[in-house]
Formats: structure tokens, C-alpha cells, sequence
């Protein structure tokens, strides 16, 4: 698998376009005056406690106060204890937080429409390789890292750093650390500490806002996107390369080489159709290869996906037509939702196939799609309506 990443910067906005085997598959957009608020840190003042819906209103000097569920006010034990499932319990939220209480919260959702941000006060801090979770002290590895030998070293290899450095607090072993080396990790987990002790000292004030704030689009992609699988970052602006080089000489030494400035007499984002990717994506129909079509339409409760064989009529039987129409709609799908940014419910009316193995098939192909591009999404077997 190849990949690309191309950025494109402006004063007003910065654009993310990621390519995978000349596919446009995701594009990020910030905007100056606009920059997301998922990852920053705030001190907040509870302003309202709500027992009927197990939450709290907290004001972090935003125009819109903030929305702390009480399985978000909680120390992260484990999933079963944060969430209240499988035996495991929410508290009160009444015995958690009162009314005026200062609180150290952190952003997990963007404020849209008329609802505040959402809230945690399980923090954590995010690196290269590494986040640190203040409060905890478990060392966690992503479920991504699967051979038994690299987990078992890399759990040993940062419980030993944070002995030897004296680290009170937990990590999380992000994916791109599989074969990290032990100088890296040890880099990466001081540049957290650092990071750390910055926003404790910024804790002796009592002023309601914000602690900390993440990395600009432009370093978070150096961050969070570059892979082993990325040949090239480039990007049609100086100053912006030579900022991502020095990010990249203190924490991806190898990927230093990799960025390029983008001095065509195109704009950047006309390479590999990404302008033209953009378009398609705001628009509800889909056009599929052989002919095909999607057609999605978003609510504020769902999101429902109908699967048309449109003008493609096959060269066997029917039930070959409409069983091929399905995969390579359940393929495009994926490659849709995560251009797209699509989450919460999803309701796909796939063509109906009267054979159960086809079923089967398509169920698992979706499964396989969303999968390999990055999305949890959880997977229902296929209704009796198709």
C-alpha cells in the first residue's frame, strides 16, 4: 500500500488530503478562526448538576457551558467501570461533583449547534508514540500491536523508563510505536512529562479556561498520520515545511526526508483529483465503477445509505448482478464514511440477495472495508429487510 499526504496552507485555513493508492481517502480541513477544540485542556467551574441525566454543566469560558457525564467524571479503571456495563457501576453523579467546584476537564467533542463541547476529566496527552494518562498508573498497548513478543517488550520496556525516571502516571502504547526503539520511547515520554509539568504549573491559578491546547492540524498530521506505508508529505507552503522539519527532527527523525515543498503550477490539491474528491462528497448520490450508485442522507438521528444497481446489468445471472453491485458498494461505503466523517447510527439498504452465503459474504466484506480504514464501527448481521 502506498500512501501520500498532501497539505495545503493558506492564512485563513489548513487542508489534509490523504492518499492511498492514488485514492483520495481523507481530507481534514481547519480553519484559523475556527480551530477545533478535541484534545485541549480547560479549568472548569461546575455551574449546574443535573441527577436526572447522570451529568453536570460546567463552565470552561466558552460561550456554551460544557457537558461532563458522570461515566466521563470518573477515574478510568477500566471500560467496564467508565462505561457501567458488565457489572461494572456509575457513582452518583451528585457524589462526584457539586455546584462551584473547579474542576480540570478535558475536550472529547466539538461544540455543534446549540450543545456545549463534551467533557471528560480523564485527561491524556498524546505523542508520537506514547499518551499519558495523569491519575493512572497502568500501561496500556494498542490492540493494533498484535504480535504477543512486541507487546510483552514495549509494556516492560515503559514501565522500566518510568521507573527510572520516576513517573507517576499511566501511558498508552499507540500503534505507531510497533518496533520503536527504547531512545524513542524514552524521548517521547519526556517531551509528555514536560508537557505535563507545564499545565500543573498553569494549575495554581484560579481563572476558568484553557490549560492547554493541542498541536495545529499541520504538526498533528506529522503526529498522528505518518506511517511506515507514507512515501511522501508534501506541501505548498515554506514556512509550514520548514515547522514540520523541525517537528520532525525532534520526534520523526526518519521522516524528515519525506517532506517536500510543493512548488507546481497547480494547486496542490488538483493532484490526484482531491478538489474534485471534495465535490463528490458533498454530494448525496454516489457513483460506483460499474455503474451503480449510493445514495446518502444524513438526519440528526441517523445516517441511511441506499445501494442502487443503477445502470450496471451484469453478464451472468441476477443474483451474480445485484451480489456484485453489494461488494463493491460495501467498499465505497467505507472509503465514503471516512471521507465524509460519518458516525453514529448507519443504515445501509444493500440490494436483496436470495442467497445466504452471498449474505454472509457482503456482511463480512463491509466488516473488512471499515476495518482497513480505520473506523470502530461495530458490524449488525444482516436483517431479514436486506
Amino acid at each position: 500500500m502506498s500512501e501520500e499526504l498532501l497539505l495545503s496552507v493558506t492564512p485563513q485555513e489548513t487542508r489534509v488530503a490523504i492518499i492511498i493508492n492514488g485514492v483520495l481517502r481523507e481530507i481534514l480541513i481547519e480553519r484559523q478562526r475556527a480551530r477545533g477544540l478535541v484534545g485541549n485542556i480547560y479549568r472548569g467551574r461546575v455551574a449546574r448538576v443535573l441527577p436526572g441525566m447522570q451529568a453536570a454543566f460546567v463552565d470552561i469560558g466558552l460561550q456554551r457551558s460544557a457537558f461532563l457525564h458522570a461515566a466521563n467524571a470518573v477515574p478510568k479503571i477500566d471500560d467496564r467501570v467508565s462505561r457501567g456495563v458488565d457489572g461494572g457501576t456509575v457513582p452518583d453523579i451528585k457524589l462526584l461533583v457539586r455546584e462551584g467546584d473547579t474542576v480540570v476537564v478535558q475536550v472529547l467533542k466539538d461544540p455543534l449547534g446549540s450543545k456545549g463541547a463534551r467533557v471528560t476529566t480523564q485527561l491524556s496527552i498524546a505523542s508520537r508514540y506514547l499518551v499519558l494518562l495523569p491519575g493512572s498508573s497502568r500501561v496500556g498497548i494498542s490492540q493494533r500491536i498484535t504480535q504477543p513478543s512486541e507487546r510483552e517488550r514495549l509494556t516492560q520496556q515503559v514501565i522500566e523508563l518510568s521507573t527510572q525516571l520516576d513517573v507517576k502516571a499511566g501511558f498508552i502504547v499507540r500503534t505507531v510505536a510497533d518496533g520503536a526503539s527504547v531512545e524513542s520511547l524514552k524521548s517521547d515520554l519526556l517531551f509528555l512529562v514536560r508537557s505535563w509539568e507545564v499545565i500543573r504549573e498553569r494549575l495554581n491559578s484560579n481563572d476558568v479556561g484553557l490549560l492547554h491546547e493541542d498541536l495545529p492540524l499541520t504538526l498533528r498530521t506529522a503526529r498522528d498520520l505518518v506511517t511506515e506505508e507514507t512515501t511522501r508529505i508534501r506541501v505548498d507552503d515554506q514556512a509550514t515545511v520548514e515547522a514540520l522539519r523541525d517537528f520532525a527532527r525532534d520526534f520523526l527523525p526518519q521522516t524528515s526526508c519525506r517532506i517536500e515543498y510543493y512548488s507546481g503550477a497547480q494547486p496542490i490539491f488538483y493532484l490526484f483529483g482531491v478538489e474534485e474528491g471534495i465535490q463528490e462528497a458533498l454530494a448525496t448520490t454516489v457513483q460506483l465503477q460499474s455503474g451503480g450508485t449510493l445514495v446518502l442522507e444524513q438526519t440528526e438521528s441517523m445516517t441511511t445509505i441506499d445501494v442502487n444497481t443503477g445502470g450496471y446489468v451484469g453478464r451472468h445471472n441476477l443474483e451474480e448482478t445485484l451480489f456484485r453491485t453489494n461488494l463493491e458498494a460495501a467498499s465505497a461505503i467505507a472509503r465514503e464514511l471516512r471521507l465524509r466523517n460519518i458516525g453514529g447510527i448507519i443504515i445501509v439498504d444493500f440490494i436483496d440477495m436470495e442467497e445466504t452465503e452471498h449474505r454472509h459474504d457482503l456482511v463480512r466484506v463491509l466488516t473488512e472495508a471499515l476495518h482497513r480504514d480505520g473506523a470502530g464501527a461495530q458490524v449488525a448481521d444482516m436483517s431479514d429487510f436486506g
